[in-house]
């Protein structure tokens, strides 16, 4: 049995954009990045739990749209305050 859960088509996520995804009681964000690869991670922001997919991709960077916290969503860092929590 497969661990793995569809949660879209490659093309229905623009190059250099997030997308939410909600499964299992738990919401995700999916990134294409420009080089189009694709990356998931938690899809709230670790300040104030606000839906990353609403924020604004640069990049590798995600900005969180009620703060402007950042995380490189490629690697899970934090990149810019208030955020401090990988």
């Amino acid at each position: 049995m497969s661990d793995w859960v569809e949660a879209c088509a490659a093309g229905d996520i623009d190059e250099e954009d997030v997308m939410r995804f909600d499964h299992a009681g738990r919401t995700f964000a999916i990134y294409r990045s420009p080089d189009d690869e694709y990356f998931a991670t938690d899809g709230l922001c670790t300040h104030e739990k606000v839906h990353l997919a609403d924020g604004l991709v640069m990049d590798d960077i995600i900005e969180c749209p009620k703060h402007n916290g950042r995380f490189n969503y490629k690697t899970g860092d934090a990149r810019g305050a208030p955020v401090c929590v990988n």
